[in-house]
């Protein structure tokens, strides 16, 4: 792990105060900025940068107190880390000038696609950005186990309505599992990793379309989410739930069935790959 500390740093409140409670919600307006940078084909050091998935929103990462050993703050918080980073910032008055220092400070930071969790904390005019890539979690299982756990907590949002950005959705029913689509979900994965890329079209040219076609499902509608760096089926479906065309693919009631599957490489920037295909059949 690595620190990168510029300008003061600040120690964070060690209650939750009132203050504390105001300075947690301007994290988390910074966080969504940095998101919706990240997504934009965002601009880094004169050159256009690919859009990266969202990073993760965890409350302990925004509890971190300073930034002198960040591996000592980690484990004395207990969260599992394979590697960490932090910016810290003393100036900016409001979320928006936040953001401007940090994409002036570290632009290549805030786009890493090594990190997919972040905890963002206020504290008056100093700010501290704490990035994590989570360790593997230990009792996740092999793909379909993981892949079962996906599509019951599919199940659970598509229950209920919800928002997906500014579209809001009625309850849709429950989706089955399909095989071949978990397998077209495992073929995509195991690519990502192992090519160590990550979207939904593969460097041979496949998209989803192909690659259920290939497993013999013959689909009248699909549908892809990918995710990339989330220890866990929870990690994921939270990650799929706050990013409005992931929500939707979730909420579509057009969609019957779907697979989904993890791989790893710990030698990826990324170092585990999820890919969920929804699909209704002809």
């Amino acid at each position: 792990m690595k620190t990168n500390c510029a300008f003061a740093i600040a120690a964070l409140v060690s209650v939750l105060s009132p203050l504390f409670t105001v300075n947690a919600a301007s994290g988390g307006e910074l966080l969504e900025l940095i998101n919706a940078y990240r997504a934009g084909s965002p601009l880094c050091e004169g050159a256009r940068r690919e859009p990266l998935p969202p990073l993760t929103s965890d409350s302990t990462l925004a509890q971190i107190k300073g930034v002198g050993q960040l591996q000592e703050a980690l484990r004395a918080a207990g969260y599992p880390a394979a590697r960490a980073e932090t910016m810290t910032l003393s100036g900016p008055s409001n979320v928006r000038a936040a953001l401007r220092f940090a994409v002036q400070l570290n632009c290549r930071l805030l786009l890493s696609p090594g990190y997919s969790v972040a905890g963002v904390s206020r504290q008056g005019r100093d700010w501290q950005i704490v990035l994590a890539q989570p360790l593997l979690d230990p009792d996740l299982g092999d793909w379909r186990e993981a892949g079962h756990q996906v599509l019951k907590l599919v199940n659970a949002a598509r229950g209920k309505e919800r928002n997906c950005g500014n579209k809001q959705y009625k309850a849709a029913p429950a989706l089955s599992w399909n095989e071949k689509l978990g397998a077209a979900a495992h073929v995509h994965s195991r690519d990502m990793a192992e090519q160590n890329y990550f979207g939904h079209e593969a460097p041979s040219g496949s998209t989803v379309g192909t690659r259920a076609r290939h497993q013999g499902y013959p689909w009248r509608s699909i549908g892809e989410n990918v995710a990339a760096g989330k220890a866990s089926p929870q990690q994921v479906i939270d990650g799929w739930l706050s990013s409005p065309g992931h929500c939707a693919n979730i909420m579509n009631g057009n969609f019957t069935e779907m697979g989904a599957a993890y791989a790893t490489n710990p030698e990826s920037d990324m170092m585990i790959y999820w890919t969920q295909v929804f699909g209704s059949p002809r």
